[in-house]
C-alpha cells in the first residue's frame, strides 16, 4: 500500500477544517485536507447556508402578503414555486462550496475525497469511491469531523416521512401539515419557515419552554409570535411513536393532559446533534500515556486545540462546547497557527449565538439570567424595537435590545437582541464583551441615525439611567 507523508493532515473540510487547511497553506505548512462527502461541510451544503436561503425566501414571501400596509398593492396572489426555490438555493451553495476548493488549491493545500480511518496516532487510511486505499501520515493531524443529527428511537431517518434537517431543507413541495419534534433553534427555524409558506406546523417540546436555556423574555416573544402565525406549540410533551397511513403519518405523543395523536404529512426530528467520532478509528489514537481522552463522545482539547495525544488536535463540533460554525472556524485558524509554531491560544471570552427565527435572536456574552446565576449584581438596559425609528420605517417592531452590565464597575457582561437583523447587530456587542468595554464606551459612541444600531447605544444609556428615547427604570 502506498504511503504519502505530509507535515499536517486535516480530517474534514467543514467550517473548521477548510479554514485550517487554508491557513496552514498560507503559513507554508505542507497540508492535506481529507473530506468524506461535503467540501464546505454540513454548514455550507445542507445546514447554515441553505437554511438561511430558504428562511429568507419564506420571509420575503410573507412580506409580500402584507405589503399593503406600506401602500404596495399587488393584484393576484403570490405563490411559491418550490422547485425554483430549491434550484436558487442550489446555486448559492454551489458558489460557496466551489469557493472552498478554489481557496484550498490557491493556497497550495492538497485535497483528497474518501472515507478516512485512523490506523495509528498520526496515520490514516483513506478509501476512495473506487475502493482504492491509500495510507497518509503526518507530524500533525487535525480532527474536524463535525456532527450529525441525533436520531430518536422509533423515528428512523431512513423512512420517507421522517425528516432530519438535511431532508427538511430539500423538500420540493410545501407540506400541508408538518410536525416538529424539538423546540430548539433548528426546529423553530425550519418550522417557522414552513409556517410562512403555508404549512400547518405543530412543535412538540419536552421542556416547559421553547429554546431551553435562552433568556425567558426572548422565549416569550418568540412563543407569542409563533402562535400568532398559527404554529401549534405543545410543551412538556414527548413523541412516542408513529404509523404510516399511506397518505401521511399518525404521530403519537404524550402531553400533561394525556396521550394524543396528530395527523401530519412529515415529522421533522430536531432534538440535537452528535459528534462524528464513532467511526473514524479513534481507538487507534493513543500515546505512551494512554488512549485519547474523551468527554463522552466529544474529544477533549486544551486552549491550543491539542488533545492528550501529541501531534493530534481537534476542532469544531467533535469537541466540547457550542456546536457553531463560527466557533469551528476560529478554532481552525488557531490550530493552524499552533501547528506552524506560533504561540497562539483560543482565549475568546464569548462565542456569539444566532437563531434565525422571526424575529431573529442573537447573544454575546452572558444573558441576564446567566449573569445573575453566576452571582453578578447587574445593571440592565432594555430598549424595545418600537422605540427605534429605523424599526418603524421597516415595519418590523417586534423585539428588544438588552445590555447586561456588572453593577460594580459598569463592565458589559453581555448583550441579548431579539428583533430584525439581530444577527448583524451582535458583532459590535461581541467586540464590546471581548474588549471589556464599559457601558459608557457604548453609550458615548455616536451611532448613525436612523439605524437599528442606535438601539445598542440607547440600551447602554438605559442601563446607566441616561436614555433619552425610552423611560429610564
Amino acid at each position: 500500500m502506498e504511503t504519502i507523508k505530509y507535515s499536517a493532515i486535516v480530517l474534514g473540510a467543514g467550517p473548521g477544517g477548510y479554514p485550517a487547511g487554508i491557513r496552514l497553506g498560507q503559513l507554508g505548512v505542507k497540508t492535506l485536507v481529507i473530506e468524506r462527502q461535503y467540501w464546505g461541510g454540513v454548514c455550507l451544503n445542507v445546514g447554515c447556508i441553505p437554511s438561511k436561503a430558504l428562511i429568507t425566501a419564506a420571509k420575503r414571501f410573507e412580506e409580500i402578503a402584507h405589503a399593503d400596509a406600506m401602500g404596495i398593492e399587488i393584484s393576484g396572489t403570490a405563490t411559491m414555486n418550490m422547485t425554483k426555490l430549491q434550484a436558487w438555493k442550489g446555486t448559492v451553495v454551489s458558489r460557496l462550496t466551489g469557493g472552498v476548493r478554489t481557496l484550498l488549491k490557491g493556497n497550495k493545500t492538497d485535497m483528497v475525497q474518501g472515507d478516512a480511518r485512523f490506523v495509528g496516532p498520526r496515520a490514516l487510511e483513506v478509501t476512495n469511491a473506487e475502493g482504492v486505499v491509500t495510507r497518509y501520515e503526518a507530524d500533525h493531524v487535525v480532527i474536524a469531523t463535525g456532527s450529525r443529527p441525533i436520531e430518536v428511537p422509533g423515528f428512523s431517518f431512513a423512512d420517507s416521512r421522517i425528516l432530519d434537517s438535511t431532508k427538511g431543507l430539500a423538500l420540493t413541495e410545501i407540506p400541508r401539515r408538518l410536525a416538529v419534534i424539538g423546540g430548539g433553534y433548528i426546529g423553530l427555524e425550519l418550522g417557522g419557515m414552513y409556517a410562512k409558506l403555508g404549512s400547518k406546523v405543530t412543535v412538540i417540546e419536552m421542556a416547559d419552554q421553547l429554546l431551553p436555556g435562552f433568556d425567558p423574555d426572548v422565549v416569550k416573544l418568540i412563543d407569542r409570535k409563533l402562535r400568532k402565525s398559527g404554529v401549534d406549540i405543545q410543551l412538556k410533551s414527548q413523541a412516542l411513536g408513529w404509523e404510516d397511513t399511506g397518505t401521511g403519518a399518525n404521530l403519537r405523543y404524550r402531553t400533561p393532559d394525556g396521550e394524543k395523536t396528530l395527523e401530519t404529512d412529515y415529522i421533522l426530528v430536531t432534538v440535537g446533534r452528535r459528534p462524528n467520532t464513532d467511526a473514524i478509528g479513534l481507538e487507534n489514537v493513543s500515546s505512551e500515556k494512554g488512549a485519547l481522552e474523551m468527554e463522552g463522545r466529544f474529544i477533549k482539547t486544551d486552549k491550543q486545540m491539542k488533545t492528550s495525544v501529541p501531534g493530534v488536535y481537534a476542532i469544531g463540533d467533535c469537541t466540547t462546547g457550542l456546536m457553531l460554525a463560527h466557533k469551528a472556524t476560529h478554532e481552525g485558524e488557531v490550530v493552524a497557527e499552533v501547528i506552524a509554531g506560533h504561540d497562539v491560544y483560543n482565549d475568546a471570552k464569548t462565542v456569539p449565538a444566532v437563531v434565525f427565527t422571526d424575529p431573529e435572536i442573537a447573544t454575546a456574552g452572558l444573558m441576564e439570567h446567566e449573569a445573575k446565576g453566576k452571582g453578578y449584581t447587574v445593571k440592565v438596559g432594555k430598549v424595545p424595537y418600537a422605540a427605534i425609528g429605523r424599526a418603524l420605517t421597516t415595519n418590523e417592531t417586534d423585539g428588544f435590545i438588552k445590555v447586561i452590565a456588572d453593577a460594580t464597575d459598569n463592565r458589559i457582561l453581555g448583550v441579548t437582541i431579539v428583533g430584525s437583523h439581530a444577527s448583524d447587530l451582535i458583532s459590535e456587542c461581541v467586540l464590546a464583551v471581548e474588549m471589556d468595554c464599559e457601558l459608557m464606551d457604548l453609550s458615548l459612541s455616536i451611532h448613525p441615525h436612523p439605524t437599528l444600531g442606535e438601539g445598542v447605544m440607547e440600551a447602554a444609556k438605559a442601563a446607566l439611567g441616561e436614555a433619552v428615547h425610552v423611560m429610564n427604570a
